[in-house]
């Protein structure tokens, strides 16, 4: 019997958001829904990941609405999936079996049928109650398995390093998943790290202990997607994540066009309608146009379309050498001829700084971005080599969202620490406090108590405690006319998983609506008005500013109250972290500067102390 190969496409979510920062609105994705109804893809991964926080984030739309019109648009043509982080969901919190259920209770309500569940610790009790609860309401449970490789150090420290990150690390972690219920296993190659050779002894491991099917998940950035992709499919892989030409590649997933040749020369069934895919690819091009100032890339590759257009000779040979590549156990072959094929194809080259540093490609960028902001670009390379060392104090965390983004701005905040000479971990985030202490779950070695003690004041692992949760409040807005914040249970959750983006897009929404329903001279009179003292007669002993740019994320004084020297006063989050910011004098609060939601920029006024 033939082989046959499913596709899960993910253009429209991570396709989108690996290459344009998840900037696709409704009206762009509405656009191609009638020809994704005809691909007859397996899967469509259109959800989850950064979606719902960029949607209500940057586009000021719904989360859910994005969902049903999708599902509405494609019926039950393909299975829609979406991605999501265990215990913590798409928060950094870790949330109770109350609204995780409410959680995937709405989700598939509103049509998704595959959840891809991970854990940024392969921490298998982190995704029970996920598993749990899609089954529950009649969706399926993929378990994903985060790959990732151990560190490399140099010094007396290499030399006495044992790999924690074997074959047999990730064969277990699979059997672990098998056993909770999982309906499928993913192995989540978020980074783009892992070659060919590795793929080649990975899935057959898996195979043979597990009977459920197996996709794969790669990315292109480092050189390998092509190739991995390839290997993947040869050894038995079940299904394969793929983006569509105007948006595969680089920082994405391989293009499904590419696939498709594979298959047809290796005489694999192949079910994946591309010509409804072809007339997809023309207007993801002009959308992709439309997207540059998001475009991470800059690169569109050479038109192409397998059904119509024929392979020159030269590039033809290259798919054959790269299948006997595979065949013969020739990596540095297999990835030559991958190469050349995307060459041709004006696909982007493999990066090979994020190669070399082993790092995913959006950790990479995100640093940038960082360092950007403080105008310390010139620390990069030092943010760079303390990523291993920060990975190993913290427990050696797979680097994932949200460990990848953990690891990453502690490098950074290091790096700045030691240029402006002082200690290594002298401000370390809410979040990176937090994974030493234990609550995001057991990471894959222990940390060093005598670290743990450093960072959180106690020796101990302390793990995550749902029992003492609180929820978002869910206040009255006076100002709209005496309407609650979030009016539905899906409201409710954008506040519990998304507190400061959801509470600023559901403000906006009331706001918006209260409008529509009075004069613009009374909807003016709403405004918020920032918290000032009564008198400006005192000179302040103390002006809080921000250390960095962000947004206020928690105020937690008023104008009037008394503060001790190393209150916490607000919290800032600046790069997807949370950081305490306290006073550094007693004294009594005279102004408030900010309000919940301001942007601020580094040195920026927050709080005025008397």
């Amino acid at each position: 019997m033939n082989q046959k190969l499913l596709i899960r496409d993910l253009t429209l979510r991570d396709g989108q958001q690996s290459a344009f920062a998840t900037r696709m609105n409704q009206n762009q994705i509405d656009r191609v829904l009638p020809f994704y109804k005809d691909a007859n893809f397996y899967a469509m991964e259109v959800w989850g990941g950064a979606v719902p926080d960029s949607v209500m984030r940057y586009l000021n739309e719904s989360p859910w609405d994005r969902l049903e019109k999708i599902n509405v648009g494609v019926g039950k043509a393909s299975k829609l999936t979406a991605l999501s982080r265990g215990r913590n969901l798409y928060g950094y919190a870790p949330y109770t079996d109350e609204i995780i259920d409410g959680f995937f209770k709405n989700a598939v309500s509103s049509g998704l049928d595959v959840m891809r569940i991970f854990d940024a610790l392969n921490d298998v009790d982190n995704i029970k109650s996920s598993v749990k609860s899609i089954k529950k309401y009649g969706g399926m449970a993929d378990c994903a398995i985060c790959y990732t490789v151990d560190p490399k150090f140099e010094g007396e420290l290499g030399a006495n390093y044992v790999d924690v990150f074997t074959d047999e690390y990730f064969v277990n972690k699979a059997k672990e998943m098998r056993d909770l219920g999982a309906d499928m296993i993913t192995i989540k190659d978020m980074s783009g790290l892992i070659p060919p050779s590795r793929v080649r002894t990975l899935i057959p491991l898996i195979k043979e202990e597990i009977d459920l099917p197996i996709d794969f998940h790669t990315h292109c950035t480092p050189g390998f997607g092509l190739g991995a992709v390839l290997t993947a499919i040869m050894t038995g892989a079940d299904i394969i994540d793929t983006n569509i030409w105007n948006f595969a590649g680089g920082p994405a997933a391989p293009a499904v066009e590419l696939v498709y040749i594979f298959a047809k020369k290796l005489g694999i069934e192949f079910d994946v309608n591309m010509e409804a895919v072809a007339k997809i690819n023309k207007e993801l091009y002009e959308i992709r146009k439309e997207l540059d100032a998001f475009d991470a890339v800059k690169q569109f590759p050479k038109p192409f379309n397998p059904l119509t257009d024929e392979l020159p000779a030269h590039i033809d040979k290259e798919f054959d050498k790269a299948i006997e590549s595979v065949r013969n156990f020739n990596e540095e072959d297999l990835l030559a001829a991958c190469h050349a094929i995307e060459e041709y194809f004006n696909f982007p080259k493999p990066n090979e700084l994020v190669k070399d540093a082993e790092i995913p490609g959006g950790m990479y960028t995100n640093m940038v971005a960082q360092l950007k902001q403080f105008n310390s670009m010139d620390i990069l390379e030092d943010a760079m080599k303390l990523i291993p060392s920060v990975r190993l104090d913290a427990g050696l965390p797979p680097l994932v969202t949200p460990t990848s983004q953990i690891v990453g701005a502690q490098a950074v905040a290091s790096a700045l620490n030691s240029n402006n000479n002082r200690e290594k971990y002298a401000n370390p985030s809410n979040q990176f406090v937090a994974l030493v202490k234990g609550q995001y779950g057991k990471t894959p070695v222990a940390i060093d108590p005598e670290f743990r003690l450093k960072i959180t004041g106690s020796k101990e692992e302390i793990p995550y405690d749902t029992s003492n949760y609180k929820r978002q409040e869910n206040p009255i807005l006076e100002e709209f006319g005496g309407v609650r914040l979030a009016q539905n249970e899906k409201e409710e959750l954008l506040l519990e998983l998304f507190p400061t983006v959801g509470l600023t897009y559901l403000k906006g929404l009331r706001k918006k609506e209260y409008e529509s329903k009075n004069a613009p001279a009374e909807a003016a009179t709403a405004e918020l008005k920032k918290d000032v003292v009564e008198t400006e007669s005192q000179e302040p002993s103390e002006v809080i500013e921000s250390p960095m740019p962000g947004n206020i994320m928690e105020i937690s004084v008023k104008v009037g109250d008394k503060v001790e020297a190393g209150q916490v006063v607000l919290i800032l989050e600046a790069m997807k972290m949370e950081n305490d910011i306290e006073a550094e004098t007693s004294g009594t609060v005279s102004k408030i500067l900010v309000e919940v939601g301001s942007a601020v920029q580094a040195g920026a006024p927050l709080i005025e102390i008397v």
